[in-house]
């Protein structure tokens, strides 16, 4: 591998660990990139796990020093989250090539329509108004974002937002701590069941980690809210190609030119 494809990974890991941590969705560029650079989908979906461990480590490290949460707020809905990643993971690893990438697509367009609603600013407008007891409903609510989270994780930080702030009733900030400390805890899991299933490129998936913990610091550190207009086209643009592409329309596409 040349050595801009090595600088292409970080950069790629620094803008998705900076979405990541902000709000979600940044698995769908890193998830994106690693297929077009030829692994297969079944293992870019397990080599990416790599990286939202540590960059959600570092998210956590860092919302923690500024006392935005403490552990023990999101440790009973991380409980079901990681009994349904293992499942989810599971579920994830089976699934052959082909089906992967279709599965993978219509994923991507169901995202594209979350994103381009302004799922977040709904939110927003929602937090703090809800206070509420962890509930059987909540429970079983994060147990089926679990179940997404470790079956692909793409754009699994919109479902824990909202389950966060609409069902627990925490504002954006302390929503944001514990969905970084949920993330790594049912991603641990998640990743166990690629590693056994030989689903993992360690050396892509360390280099991937580098960017995402660089952007998870930013991203936890620093708010830009003047770049949020244009990272959310540039998500929108990326979501749709890929979906496109993993769909399998640009080869329909040359069969009907050709």
């Amino acid at each position: 591998m040349e050595w801009y494809y090595y600088l292409l990974i970080v950069l790629v890991g620094v803008f998705a660990g900076f979405l990541n941590t902000l709000a979600g969705s940044g698995s769908i560029i890193s998830l994106a990139m690693l297929m077009f650079m030829g692994l297969p989908a079944n293992v870019a979906n397990g080599t990416n796990r790599i990286a939202i461990i540590l960059q959600n480590m570092v998210g956590v490290s860092s919302f923690k020093k500024q006392k935005v949460f403490s552990f023990k707020e999101g440790i009973w809905l991380a409980l079901p989250a990681i009994v349904g990643s293992v499942l989810g993971a599971s579920l994830a690893v089976e699934i052959n090539e082909e089906m992967m990438q279709k599965t993978i697509g219509a994923l991507l367009i169901f995202l594209f329509l979350i994103v381009l609603y302004k799922p977040d600013a709904w939110v927003k407008g929602q937090a703090g108004l809800v206070r509420s007891k962890p509930s059987i409903v909540q429970v079983v609510i994060f147990f089926f974002i679990g179940v997404y989270g470790g079956f692909i994780q793409a754009g699994v930080g919109f479902f824990l937002l909202s389950g966060l702030v609409l069902g627990a009733g925490y504002d954006l900030v302390k929503a944001n701590a514990i969905k970084a400390l949920i993330i790594l805890l049912y991603t641990l899991f998640a990743l166990i069941v690629f590693i056994m299933n030989d689903q993992v490129d360690y050396k892509i998936g360390f280099i991937l980690a580098i960017g995402n913990m660089i952007g998870a610091y930013i991203a936890a550190n620093f708010a830009v809210s003047w770049g949020a207009k244009f990272v959310r086209y540039i998500l929108l643009a990326v979501i749709i190609f890929a979906s496109l592409k993993f769909l399998g329309v640009y080869e329909m596409l040359g069969l009907l030119a050709s």
